[in-house]
């Protein structure tokens, strides 16, 4: 029952929080010059009436609470409206960009948690020694490089120069979606990768110290096994944090790996809708954005219930 009444807390907080941010963005964005209308009716001449017939189809001179009621009444329900550059309904053109940006994020968490982990590990295992100072090298190197920058030298690199990965685009098949996506997914996934090494090495000499690791030594029981039975578990609670966070992070914030790749996918639509004053477009995809960082939290409280007995202990209690 205390789990249960930490998990409705946190709804009710992530409601109230969505809902709020909401509000926020769609004042701001009523708030910034231009209209609705000049989309609409880009460069062509257009007359007083017309204008005026366009603002009575779209509701634009109602008061800011009765817009943001109307939209946030559709939206429980499903509806978030319509694009009012492309015309289509707005779940549509989420749904169409949503899968490369969904599969960028997994796949460049997959690199992050494949080479971050055992490389911090690593790092800790052989403290102070060449390999300890190599993989910390390396990872302060991974993160003073941009994104984008890094995007430009994996383009020019292993696209343009050795062919080896396509230059732009996303891919038909399964095989050539994994071959398009190469490139941005290391991108994306270098700083974050070295953040995991940074975080995970920590953890583990954080823990190096303490009684139950010196009492597997004493036992006699092999190094390797000492830090990836006894000492991986216990520092995984700190890079389940930081995994949720950047997950979070590659749904919500790859925009200029995916400018530079010529990905079709969340961030691209972002910029273009910004562009456009599209608002219920750009509404759609900063609370489709909340409600991901929202719920990748209270995933990550679960999953620090089922790894942690502490913490069910503490909810509990």
């Amino acid at each position: 029952m205390a789990v249960l009444t930490l998990l409705g807390r946190r709804l009710g907080a992530a409601v109230l929080l969505l809902g709020v941010l909401s509000a926020l963005t769609y004042g701001l964005l009523l708030a910034a010059p231009g209209g609705p209308e000049q989309v609409l009716l880009g460069g062509r001449p257009s007359t007083p009436e017309t204008r005026a017939a366009i603002r009575e189809q779209y509701h634009l001179d109602d008061p800011f609470p009765v817009r943001y009621a109307r939209w946030l009444g559709d939206a429980l329900h499903g509806d978030l409206g319509t694009s009012v550059y492309s015309r289509e309904p707005v779940v549509t053109v989420i749904a169409d960009r949503l899968p490369v940006t969904a599969g960028l994020a997994a796949y460049a968490l997959v690199l992050t948690v494949v080479v971050g982990v055992p490389a911090g590990l690593l790092a800790a295992m052989r403290r102070g020694g060449r390999l300890d100072q190599g993989i910390t090298l390396g990872s302060l190197a991974a993160l003073s490089i941009p994104s984008f920058a890094l995007s430009i030298l994996l383009l020019y690199g292993f696209a343009v120069r050795l062919g080896w990965f396509p230059v732009f685009g996303e891919g038909r098949t399964l095989t050539e979606r994994v071959a398009h996506l190469t490139l941005p997914a290391v991108a994306l996934a270098a700083a974050q990768a070295a953040l995991v090494v940074r975080q995970m090495r920590a953890a583990a000499l954080d823990l190096a110290a303490q009684d139950f690791l010196t009492f597997a030594r004493a036992r006699g029981l092999p190094r390797r096994r000492v830090w990836t039975s006894y000492a991986l578990r216990n520092a995984a609670l700190p890079v389940l944090t930081v995994g949720g966070l950047l997950l979070a992070a590659n749904l919500t914030g790859s925009v200029f790996v995916e400018r530079a790749f010529g990905l079709h996918g969340l961030g691209a639509l972002l910029i273009g809708a910004v562009g456009q004053k599209d608002i219920p477009v750009v509404q759609a995809l900063v609370l489709l954005g909340g409600a991901i960082v929202v719920a990748v939290n209270l995933l990550i409280d679960l999953a620090y219930l089922v790894v942690d007995p502490r913490v069910r202990k503490g909810a509990a209690a």
